[in-house]
C-alpha cells in the first residue's frame, strides 16, 4: 500500500499490503524502445513506433531525434501510450551532418551513448549531447574511444558529459574489445558500423542484451552475432518498419519479486518482452524458490506489428519462503537492472546472499552499491559493502527513510519491500524519480494492492 503525503509528490509512504492481485501491463521495453525510435529514424521510409507508457528517458531518446527532424508527429491514447509516426533519414546517416548544436539527453545514458554512435557517421557541423547532474557524472570515453579510432571527432568534458561529436564520412571498420560488457557501448559502436567501409567486429567479455542486433537485422542491416561477437558489415541502409514495443520486463521485474515475497499474491505481467537475454530475472527468481509462470509467447509471435522480439505474459504466485542465492561472473551483466530489486530478495531469504563482479553498479544513476547497502541495512536486513557488491542476511522488518539519491531503481526496490513485509514500512523523499522509467508505477502499485492497509507481519 502507499499513500502520498499532502502536497504530493512530496514524500511517499508505503506500507504491507494484504494481498496483491491483478493484471498489469508494464510500461514499453526502454532498451527496445530507444533502439526502435532511433534506428528508425536512420533507416529510409516511413514507420510508426508504438511505445507503452514511456517514461523520461524514452521521451528523451525521442525529444533529440524530434529536434533533428525525423519524428512527425506523436499521438497519445488514454492508457498513456504515445505512438510515434517517422521519416527516416533516408537511410543514411550523412544526414546528420546539418546537425543540431546541443541535444538533450536528460538522465538516459542510452539516449547519449546511442546518438554518439549514430552522430558520429554524419559529414559536417558537429553536435553537443548534453545531459543532466546524474547523467554529467556517468563515464562516457568508454564510448568516445572506439568512435575515434573509427574516425569521428569526438570530444568529452574530462571523460563525461557534454559530448561533441563532430562526424566523418566514411568511417573506418575497427574490430575492437569490450572492455566491459555493455549493450550500449555495443550498440554505438554498431551504427557508427553502418557508415563505415568494411566489416566491424565487437568482441565482448560477457553476454549483453542482443537488442541491438535484432532490430538491426530486421531493418536490413547485415548483422551476427556469434556468442559474444558481433559483426556489422557496412556500409549498410536502413528501411524503416513499424512495430509496438513489448513491455520491460525490468519494469515487470518489480511485480515479480513483489509478488514472490508477498505471503497471498497472484499477479499477470502482461505482453512483456521475453528476449533470453533479458530473462536472467526470471531465472535466478526460480531458483530463489519463486513460483514464476511464462505464458502465451506464440500467440504474441504472431501479431504483425511484434518486431523482432518474442513477448508474453509472467504469472508468479507468492507464499514460498525464497532461498539464498550468489551471483557473481557472466550472469551479473544480464542482471545489472535488476540487481537492486534482488537485493530486496536477497534481505528476505534463508541464508546469506552474495553479489559479485557489479562494480558497474557504482557508475549508474547514483552508487547503487552504497545505496542499496545503506537502504537495507535501514530496513533490518544484515547488510555488508563490498568493493564489488554485497552480502545480505534477513533481519527484522523495521520502518526506515530511503535514500534514494533521485535513482529510481533505488525508489521502486525498496517501495517493494515495504509492499510485501520486508521493511516495516517507508518513505520514499522524492517518488517522482521513478518517471525516468516507470510514470505509473505508484497508479500500478495502488491497483493491485488495493486500499485496505495492513500491519507489515514479523519474520
Amino acid at each position: 500500500m502507499s499513500q502520498p503525503e499532502p502536497g504530493f509528490p512530496g514524500p511517499r509512504r508505503v506500507g504491507f499490503a494484504a494481498a496483491l492481485r491483478g493484471e498489469l501491463r508494464v510500461p514499453s521495453d526502454k532498451s527496445i524502445a530507444h533502439r526502435a525510435l532511433l534506428f528508425n529514424a536512420l533507416a529510409s521510409g516511413d514507420a510508426e513506433v508504438t511505445v507503452r507508457r514511456p517514461g523520461a528517458d524514452v521521451r528523451s531518446t525521442a525529444g533529440a531525434i524530434e529536434a533533428m527532424g525525423a519524428i512527425e508527429s506523436e499521438t497519445a491514447d488514454e492508457h498513456g501510450g504515445v505512438l510515434y509516426r517517422l521519416r527516416g533519414w533516408e537511410g543514411s546517416a550523412t544526414a546528420l551532418g546539418k546537425g543540431i548544436e546541443q541535444l538533450d539527453c536528460g538522465n538516459s545514458g542510452t539516449t547519449m551513448r546511442l546518438l554518439s554512435g549514430a552522430l558520429a557517421g554524419g559529414a559536417g557541423r558537429g553536435s553537443t549531447l548534453v545531459g543532466d547532474a546524474s547523467l554529467s557524472r556517468r563515464p562516457m570515453e568508454r564510448v568516445a574511444g572506439p568512435l575515434r579510432a573509427m574516425g569521428a571527432d569526438v570530444t568529452t568534458t574530462d571523460g563525461h558529459a557534454p559530448v561533441t561529436i563532430r562526424g566523418t564520412h566514411p568511417l573506418h571498420a575497427i574490430r575492437y574489445q569490450l572492455p566491459v560488457a555493455s549493450a550500449q557501448v555495443l550498440g554505438a559502436i554498431a551504427l557508427a558500423a553502418l557508415a563505415a567501409d568494411g566489416t566491424t567486429t565487437i568482441e565482448s567479455p560477457g553476454p549483453t542484451r542482443d537488442h541491438t542486433e535484432r532490430l538491426l537485422a530486421w531493418l536490413g542491416a547485415s548483422v551476427r552475432r556469434d556468442g559474444l561477437t558481433t559483426t556489422i558489415d557496412g556500409p549498410a541502409a536502413l528501411r524503416a518498419r513499424s512495430l509496438v514495443v513489448p513491455g520491460d520486463i525490468s519494469s515487470a521485474a518489480a511485480w515479480l519479486v513483489a509478488a514472490a515475497l508477498h505471503p497471498d499474491a497472484e499477479l499477470r505481467l502482461v505482453d512483456v518482452s521475453l528476449n533470453p537475454s533479458r530473462l536472467a530475472i526470471v531465472d535466478v527468481l526460480r531458483d530463489m524458490g519463486a513460483d514464476i509462470r511464462i505464458e502465451a509467447p506464440e500467440a504474441s509471435a504472431a501479431s504483425p506489428d511484434a518486431g523482432p522480439e518474442p513477448s508474453g505474459d509472467l504469472v508468479v504466485r507468492g507464499g514460498n519462503r525464497l532461498r539464498a542465492i550468489s551471483l557473481s561472473g557472466a550472469r551479473v551483466a544480464e542482471l545489472i537492472d535488476e540487481l537492486p530489486l534482488l537485493a530486496v530478495a536477497m534481505g528476505a531469504a534463508e541464508g546469506t546472499s552474495e553479489l559479485r563482479d557489479a562494480s558497474e553498479l557504482r557508475v549508474k544513476e547514483s552508487d547503487r552499491i552504497a545505496l542499496v547497502v545503506r537502504n537495507l541495512a535501514a530496513i533490518g536486513a544484515n547488510a555488508e559493502e563490498l568493493p564489488d557488491g554485497w552480502r545480505v542476511t534477513a533481519g527484522p522488518a523495521l520502518p526506515a527513510e530511503i535514500e534514494t539519491a533521485g535513482d529510481h531503481r533505488i525508489a521502486i526496490a525498496f517501495a517493494v519491500a515495504a509492499l510485501s513485509g520486508i521493511a516495516g514500512g517507508v518513505t520514499i523523499g522524492d517518488p517522482t524519480c521513478v518517471d525516468v522509467s516507470y510514470p505509473a508505477f505508484w497508479d500500478d502499485l495502488e491497483a493491485v494492492a488495493g486500499r485496505e492497509r495492513a500491519v507489515a507481519p514479523a519474520r
